[in-house]
């Protein structure tokens, strides 16, 4: 990092039963690998760092989420840290990206190629957050002008069902549930609602404000770096991927997986 301005960090060990099995090896990436970064980032005087979160670092239910959440903390912790140095650190937390490595997308689509009878469907009603790899990019690199030190940010983003992910990609296949897989979850959520005292709304995303008190700043949240205003959530509001007012149809699915993915 010597000679950097501007750190991403993006690197995990993210599959959820991956990290179930191997919980020494998650810990040793998630955790311990984003304290090196910190530590990297203030020795080197490093001017601004976003590091990238999870749905599944808010109220989590597995390892992979829990070593997220951990290093969501760490990062929040580091400008308090850094004190009257210029290094800053921010969090961006967004759903499931279509296509990455891993994903359900690349999965049912050699699934399909590999001339399968149906798709395995881990629960009839599972929902998950959706956006494109473009998307989490421009949302990233538009938050190193909005950030302070010490938020999280979430964008707005729609929903989908696994099901009518599947019928997009597989419309003549029949469809097979199998279970939630060891460490999943139903919902996604990127705003807990027991963070809602701390959430602010604004107009393509919100904003959880940090939990302590930095020793050198003293940051009006509800006005960003950029002069965009936002607004404190009801109390007790929660964002979740089942209870988000915005779902992609089973067309609409197909339309945005086409563009993300070519």
């Amino acid at each position: 990092m010597t000679g950097v301005d501007i750190v991403i960090h993006a690197a995990a060990l993210k599959q959820v039963p991956a990290a179930e099995y191997n919980p020494m090896e998650c810990i040793k990436t998630n955790v311990h690998g984003a304290e090196n970064v910190i530590d990297a980032a203030l020795y080197n005087n490093v001017e601004k760092v976003i590091a990238l979160s999870t749905d599944k670092a808010a109220n989590p239910i597995n390892l992979y989420g829990a070593t997220k959440l951990a290093s969501d903390k760490l990062f929040v912790a580091a400008n308090n840290m850094a004190g009257k140095q210029r290094t800053r650190f921010a969090v961006v937390r967004y759903g499931n990206v279509v296509g990455s490595r891993g994903s359900v997308v690349p999965f049912f689509e050699k699934l399909i190629s590999q001339g399968a009878t149906y798709l395995p469907i881990t629960h009839s009603d599972m929902t998950r957050f959706w956006i494109s790899l473009e998307q989490g990019v421009d949302f990233v690199l538009k938050n190193f002008s909005r950030m302070q030190g010490g938020e999280i940010f979430v964008p707005k983003i729609p929903s989908i069902r696994v099901c009518d992910l599947a019928r997009a990609m597989a419309p003549r296949l029949d469809q097979r549930v199998i279970g939630i897989r060891p460490g999943e979850k139903l919902h996604e959520v990127m705003c807990p609602g027991d963070d809602s005292h701390l959430t602010l709304e604004f107009d393509s995303h919100y904003v959880i404000c940090p939990t302590i008190k930095f020793y050198s700043l003293d940051h009006e949240y509800n006005i960003d770096a950029l002069g965009e205003k936002g607004r404190p959530v009801p109390l007790g509001f929660e964002y979740q991927s089942g209870t988000n007012p915005v779902f992609l149809s089973v067309e609409e699915i197909s339309a945005f997986n086409a563009k993300a993915v070519k």
